[in-house]
């Protein structure tokens, strides 16, 4: 796909999440070709689909997509999911994941909950995946975060002009970027496994920073910014939580008696 394709994507894509989300997105996007893009043009889709969902605060089952894709598979079922700890998780496709006869979820807003250990899958692919949902999550955090602290006037000046938090929305600006960076260059197991690890510290960094620049109203119902970070607490323990990631590259390093290139790094 050309720039101005994924321009028009990019475009439809966010009406679109603006509007549905969950099962009712998934339908949306399987009718503007979703399952085509994952076989056509990935490299380019996946990012663009995936970080959207961040940005808008959208959610689907889309994992479910990449990571059968990635390995071949048929079925139409969700994917049994590593999940922090060692405990294994589904993403089911129907919103209402909660019943009598199903186990609780683990987000309000998701319906993904405990299952037995499953099969083992590609990782790769939807590690990278879930990264770009990361990053366009942490930047409409950052968004928020900005818009308060310019918005916000104490002591007669925008909060904005304080070197307190100049300095935590450069350090999260930073985060994201390096983060996005390391998505964008990685291709095989070991850099995907470094980039979702990058993502979900750069989105950590970035709840931390942006809810000590909204201070009390970041807590509220009423503001989108809790939202955003219980999303990304829910995505970065998905195949691998950031700490997780970092303690396993370790050992494979020591394994391989081998340093990662600098650019996985």
């Amino acid at each position: 796909m050309d720039a101005a394709e994924l321009d028009l994507l990019a475009q439809t894509l966010r009406k679109t999440m603006r509007d549905v989300s969950g099962a009712e997105l998934h339908t949306a996007l399987v009718d503007l070709g979703w399952q085509e893009m994952l076989t056509d043009a990935p490299d380019a889709t996946v990012p663009l689909v995936f970080r959207l969902l961040g940005e808008t605060g959208a959610h689907a089952p889309l994992l479910n997509d990449v990571v059968r894709a990635a390995g071949g598979l048929s079925a139409d079922d969700p994917v049994a999911l590593p999940w922090s700890g060692g405990t294994w998780v589904r993403w089911d496709h129907a919103d209402d994941a909660s019943g009598a006869d199903r186990s609780p979820t683990l987000d309000a807003d998701l319906p993904i909950r405990a299952v037995p250990a499953g099969a083992p899958i590609p990782l790769a692919e939807g590690r990278r995946a879930l990264g770009w949902w990361l990053t366009g999550a942490s930047r409409a955090m950052l968004a928020l975060a900005r818009t308060h602290a310019v918005d916000r006037v104490q002591f007669g000046r925008p909060v904005a002009s304080f070197q307190a938090i100049r300095h935590r929305l450069a350090e999260t600006f930073v985060a994201i970027e390096g983060a996005e960076a390391t998505l964008a260059a990685a291709t095989d197991d070991l850099g995907s496994l470094l980039a979702k690890a990058a993502a979900g510290r750069a989105a950590l960094i970035t709840a931390r920073h942006c809810q000590q620049t909204l201070g009390g109203i970041g807590f509220t119902a009423e503001h989108d910014l809790h939202r955003h970070i219980r999303r990304v607490l829910v995505l970065d323990g998905l195949l691998g939580s950031s700490r997780e990631l970092v303690r396993e590259a370790g050992a494979i390093a020591r394994a391989s008696g081998t340093a990662a290139r600098l650019v996985q790094l």
